[in-house]
C-alpha cells in the first residue's frame, strides 16, 4: 500500500479474557482492506471476547467480530459504501446492495447485536450509531464506554492518534 493509498483513522483489536479488557492497535493497513482487518484479528488468540473497532476517515465505523461460523460486521453508515472500499465489501459480505448516490440518509448495516452478549444491546447500539452528529471515534468511546473499556481505549487512542 502507498502513501497515497492510506485511509486516515484508527484500527483497534479490543479483548476480554479473565475479566480484564485489553486494547492493541492493529495495522493501519486494515483501514483500506476488509480481508487485511478480519484477517488481522482471526490471528488474536484469546478464550474471551475478540472484536475490532474500526474509525475510518473521521466518516464511519465497523465493528468485526471474527466467530468459528465466520464474522459478524456491523457498518455505521452503509452510504460510506459509495466512497470507502472498505465499506463496499462490508456490504459485499453483507450481501446488502449499497444506497444510490442520492440517498443522503445515514443508517448501518450488519449485526447491531454484535456486542450484546458484552453488555451492549442491539436497542442501545442503535442509539449510538443513530448519533450521527458524532464523530466516529467518540461513538466508539461510548460503546467502550457502554462495555467497560472506555479507559484502555483512550489511552491506546491518545498514543496512536498524536
Amino acid at each position: 500500500m502507498s502513501e497515497q493509498d492510506a485511509v486516515p483513522g484508527f484500527a483497534v483489536a479490543v479483548v476480554r479474557e479473565d475479566g480484564r479488557w485489553r486494547c492493541t492497535a492493529m495495522d493501519a493497513a486494515v483501514l483500506t482492506e476488509l480481508d487485511a482487518a478480519i484477517t488481522e484479528l482471526r490471528k488474536v488468540r484469546s478464550t474471551g471476547a475478540v472484536f475490532g473497532l474500526l474509525g475510518v476517515d473521521d466518516q464511519f465505523f465497523l465493528l468485526l467480530r471474527p466467530s468459528p461460523r465466520g464474522i459478524s460486521l456491523l457498518l455505521s453508515d452503509a452510504a460510506a459504501a459509495l466512497d470507502y472500499d472498505i465499506a463496499a465489501d462490508a456490504l459485499d459480505l453483507l450481501r446488502v446492495e449499497p444506497p444510490s448516490e442520492d440517498d443522503e440518509e445515514i443508517y448501518p448495516e450488519g449485526a447491531l447485536d454484535i456486542l450484546a452478549d458484552i453488555g451492549l444491546p442491539a436497542a442501545e447500539l442503535r442509539v449510538i450509531v443513530g448519533e450521527v452528529d458524532l464523530y466516529p471515534d467518540e461513538q466508539l468511546q461510548m460503546i467502550a464506554q457502554r462495555c467497560g473499556f472506555a479507559d484502555e481505549l483512550a489511552k491506546l487512542l491518545d498514543t496512536i492518534t498524536q
